[in-house]
């Protein structure tokens, strides 16, 4: 599989000829990037336009907290949330993801403009979700889940984690097909951070053909995770604060757009929207070059 073909097109959303960059705007007061800062709807609206400015195609509206231990908000809290942010970034001609495992959330959010449904259990936490997702025709990430990271429930043993995540994948896509969801509106995420280590993270990195392989699109959300605060950190050192860890999400970033990823979840977008643009320069001219030397063996063999 190509680098090109694997990065694939996603049925109902632009063609970006590249690969993509998924700015993150979370509406919760409990986010381990930003702290809240843009727990307000108009600030949460300015953040995603200021995104969109700094070179984010899309931008995914999240109202629930997935990090480690965090509780879950009940639904009229996330619809309260979510629903008037999407519709103030929609009405401005912004492409927007809704990053909910809520059936409801996302029936809300299509219904306010959004185009694509950003499903951190893809599918698992609410049953409803697949049909809802299914009935609107709308795209749909599915990405790794072993559950959800609270009460110590994290279940990040692996004997092979690529052969694993791969394989659970496999297996949820096929659920997904199953439920209606049309298999080029599917997006696969190999859900970095999420029941997984450092090393688990690190190693997923290193073999995203192998999650090519699937068949689909590939979404990469690495951006200021713990993973990368360890490797900054080196050892003996304490992991820097999430937010100085966006040179090592956007190195992350170019890696991903080389091995061919559909797209690239980031919270600071500036950094990312070179780097991938930059990959893109690079496998152009390496494309360029490999033209002309078949050119070139053309013309010899006359």
């Amino acid at each position: 599989m190509s680098k090109q073909s694997g990065r694939g097109r996603v049925a109902g959303l632009p063609e970006w000829g590249r690969c993509a960059v998924m700015g993150v705007v979370n509406v919760t007061p409990d986010s381990f990037s930003d702290g809240g800062r843009f727990f307000d709807t108009t600030a949460a609206v300015k953040h995603g336009l200021d995104l969109v400015t700094e070179g984010a195609d899309l931008v995914d509206v999240g109202g629930e907290s997935t990090r480690p231990g965090a509780t879950r908000v009940d639904e009229a809290e996330e619809l309260k949330r979510v629903v008037p942010v999407v519709r103030g970034l929609t009405s401005e001609g912004v492409t927007v993801s809704v990053d909910t495992m809520r059936a409801s959330v996302a029936e809300r959010a299509l219904a306010a403009g959004a185009a694509l449904v950003n499903d951190v259990s893809g599918g698992l936490a609410d049953p409803a979700m697949v049909p809802a997702v299914a009935a609107a025709g709308a795209p749909f990430v599915v990405m790794h889940w072993r559950g959800f990271l609270e009460g110590g429930n994290v279940k990040g043993a692996y004997d092979d984690v690529v052969a694993e995540v791969v394989d659970e994948l496999h297996a949820r896509v096929e659920a997904v097909l199953a439920g209606g969801i049309s298999p080029d509106r599917i997006v696969v995420d190999p859900g970095l951070g999420f029941s997984k280590d450092a090393e688990h993270d690190l190693t997923l990195l290193a073999h995203l053909d192998r999650l090519l392989g699937l068949g689909h699109p590939l979404l990469v959300a690495a951006s200021r995770k713990r993973f990368l605060g360890r490797v900054l950190a080196g050892p003996q050192g304490a992991p820097p604060p999430a937010r100085e860890r966006d040179a090592a999400t956007a190195a992350v970033s170019a890696l991903a757009a080389h091995a061919g990823a559909w797209a690239v979840r980031v919270h600071e977008v500036r950094a990312t929207a070179d780097a991938v643009r930059v990959a893109r320069a690079v496998e152009s001219a390496r494309s360029a070059e490999g033209a002309r030397a078949a050119g070139n063996g053309a013309e010899g063999d006359r």
